[in-house]
């Protein structure tokens, strides 16, 4: 019986797509000529994108501001339930533990 692969979802089709632009584009800049191409696109397309990003600006805005108390609040009880001075601490001291061992002069 022959598997069946499902149908991709549109966010597994972004994810892989923006997979695949991140990780070619550092060999499309290798190219020659690579970056007068970007540049006469980026001088194609700026203006469009500029327009229609006003679409998304406010509501975007609005809602970060809905998210950023709760998020806060989240934040500030994690941090006090974590150690994180005392494990700043320990790894200081070992390092500095590590650094008198191999007779390294340190601050």
């Amino acid at each position: 019986m022959p598997v069946r692969i499902p149908a991709p979802r549109r966010s597994e089709l972004i994810t892989f797509g923006c997979a695949g632009v991140a990780s070619f584009a550092p060999f499309y800049m290798l190219i020659p000529g690579a970056e007068e191409r970007v540049a006469r696109q980026t001088l194609k397309w700026a203006p469009k994108w500029e327009r229609n990003i006003t679409f998304f600006k406010s509501p975007v805005e609005r809602s970060i501001q809905k998210v950023t108390p709760p998020v806060a609040r989240t934040v500030q009880k994690v941090e006090h339930k974590l150690p994180l001075e005392k494990i700043a601490k320990r790894a200081d001291n070992r390092i500095k533990k590590n650094f008198d061992l191999l007779g390294v002069q340190h601050s």
